[in-house]
């Protein structure tokens, strides 16, 4: 009976080829269902992500579309200004009542990054999103990375030089003495590291306690003339330190920012967070190159604290110069 049945099977095949070609698709997705799964694999892959995002777009291409497109998103802010304003000054960031907008509905992340999106690091604080760090390692170029702003916690830091191998990292935060475990318990990632005990500040002075310097500085005294990727969480001393280091990169005859991309965590703690103070210097990030693509509100400070959505990650992609993450083949 069962040499029948098979005969009769391949019969019904010969006469009926749909009745083959189901049964092949039907095989072939029933093994691929039990095929295990290894997460670790699909990094493997990633190497095509950027592309598909762009398609047949170049890089330069995708970038000056992305431009043109966050200047529309400039002039809604402008609408928006003048809608709850009608002057900056005359703006509450986070007003009461039934008015329903915040400071950061002014800044959304409008901007695209042209590679592969990835959180590096521990979910939830810690964490950040990063633009194409596969990009970045594979440039031929030496990837330099600036992290101000370790505290007790670098999964971040750790990722990244797991993503990119050939990357080092010049860590700085007078309130820790090392990096965290993530690091430390590891020499291969710990041999890619320099951590100093300094704070980073608007002015250069090597006599105070702790040390403080600008970044100009400190890549004058490491000898960098880039950084890939800048991490900046110091507790609402970004907002001078970093006014401080992007003014020299604004204007019509500037150089470009000789950074790729920033990773901050913003503090708009009391005056800092009126919008009077808030918009202009948010403005000369962007004038100095830097356009939002990402922002994660920090809700436990929040829940746990009470306060106001004051506190907020946002990256920036510098859309200026020449570097991995807007330049073909660096």
């Amino acid at each position: 009976m069962a040499v029948l049945g098979v005969t009769g099977a391949v019969v019904y095949a010969q006469r009926n080829p749909r009745f083959v070609l189901l049964l092949v698709v039907f095989l072939s997705f029933s093994t691929l269902l039990l095929l295990p799964w290894h997460p670790e694999s699909s990094l493997s892959i990633s190497g095509y992500l950027p592309n598909k995002f762009r398609g047949s777009v170049s890089l330069e291409e995708f970038v000056r579309q992305e431009e043109l497109r966050y200047a529309d998103v400039l002039a809604q802010r402008q609408d928006m200004i003048k809608h709850y304003g009608p002057n900056p000054q005359d703006i509450d960031s986070f007003p009461p009542g039934d008015i329903f907008y915040t400071l950061w509905d002014f800044f959304i992340p409008a901007f695209n990054c042209p590679h592969r999106l990835d959180r590096l690091g521990a979910l939830g604080d810690g964490g950040k999103w990063v633009c194409g760090i596969d990009a970045i390692a594979r440039q031929r170029h030496p990837c330099v990375v600036y992290s101000f702003g370790v505290n007790h916690d670098s999964s971040y830091e750790a990722a990244l030089l797991q993503r990119a191998p050939e990357c080092e990292i010049w860590g700085f935060d007078y309130s820790v003495t090392m990096f965290g475990p993530e690091i430390h318990n590891n020499p291969v990632l710990a041999s890619k590291t320099h951590f100093f005990p300094y704070k980073l500040g608007a002015h250069d002075n090597a006599h105070l306690s702790p040390p403080e310097f600008t970044i100009q500085e400190l890549m004058r005294r490491n000898g960098h003339e880039f950084i890939d990727i800048l991490k900046v969480d110091v507790e609402g001393s970004e907002f001078d330190s970093l006014a401080a280091f992007l003014k020299p990169f604004v204007g019509p005859n500037a150089p470009p920012l000789p950074i790729g991309q920033l990773e901050i965590e913003i503090h708009a703690w009391g005056d800092l967070g009126s919008f009077a103070y808030f918009y202009p210097w948010w403005t000369l990030l962007e004038r100095a190159g830097l356009r939002p693509f990402f922002t994660e509100p920090n809700i436990v400070h929040v829940s746990h604290l009470q306060a106001r959505p004051d506190v907020v990650e946002y990256s920036l992609l510098n859309v200026r110069g020449q570097h991995a993450l807007v330049t073909s083949n660096w």
